[in-house]
């Protein structure tokens, strides 16, 4: 029987009143695979990575992790995905370091406080890990969110817009960030606008475009030019086809 993918959206809608953020999204992650998810904001990318995790419910359609319902999957199920987002999730009036054991524990990880300096000091972070959150750059804090969202070790990935306040070091070292502790590549879906990080880090691209697919394939043999025709090709269809991808963030 054929090993169940990392990740897999059958059918995915998702309304807000009025206005469908999301149409028939169907996607599939191969465990180990890496994926960008391109797109405008408004495009949905937010709001498909939140239902991937677990935050939001779609409106209808499916959402499998390593085969399994994510609704029925409980703590065991999420264990198996990290994310970060716009937003931290770390508290500000706690250290880098208490935030990451605080987490440690939620997620049930053996010795806390050793993990939580191991995976801060991957981020580069090891140094600033006893000043409170609020007094860190909108980078650093990025860091310690990717630090968080790594610290159980999770077998799927979601980043949504990862570089965002990062430095150059800390954007360059993102690839490091796609291996799991034994060695092996992590599954991970990254949404992103920069198109030349998502063609240097991942294998494959989707762009979704006013909640649909608009597009995607295999990252093999393009360059940046290549995807950038791509990128183009696929908005100015969505446009032909009238349905733009929306204003504002998805």
């Amino acid at each position: 029987m054929a090993e169940a993918p990392a990740a897999e959206a059958r059918g995915v809608t998702k309304r807000f009143g009025a206005r469908a953020a999301l149409r028939g999204v169907d996607v599939a992650v191969q465990r180990g695979e890496r994926v960008a998810l391109f797109g405008p904001n408004g495009s949905g990318k937010t709001t498909f990575l939140r239902i991937i995790a677990g935050l939001t419910q779609p409106t209808r359609g499916e959402v499998r992790i390593a085969g399994m319902d994510y609704r029925r999957g409980g703590q065991a199920l999420r264990l198996r995905v990290g994310v970060t987002g716009h937003h931290p999730y770390l508290y500000d009036d706690l250290t880098a370091e208490e935030n990451l054991v605080f987490y440690a524990r939620m997620f049930g990880v053996s010795d806390p406080r050793g993990r939580a300096q191991a995976v801060l000091e991957a981020v580069g972070m090891a140094q600033r890990r006893r000043d409170k959150v609020r007094g860190l750059s909108r980078g650093m804090q990025q860091r310690v969110a990717l630090a968080r969202a790594m610290l159980h070790d999770p077998e799927l990935l979601l980043l949504d817009e990862p570089d965002t306040g990062l430095d150059q070091e800390a954007a360059g070292q993102l690839g490091e960030y796609l291996v799991r502790g034994n060695g092996e590549p992590r599954a991970v879906i990254m949404a992103t606008h920069d198109l030349r990080l998502g063609l240097r880090l991942c294998q494959r691209y989707v762009m979704l475009l006013g909640g649909r697919i608009a597009a995607g394939g295999s990252m093999a043999g393009l360059d940046a030019d290549a995807l950038e025709q791509a990128y183009a090709a696929a908005t100015f269809q969505a446009g032909q086809q009238g349905r733009p991808a929306q204003r504002g963030q998805a």
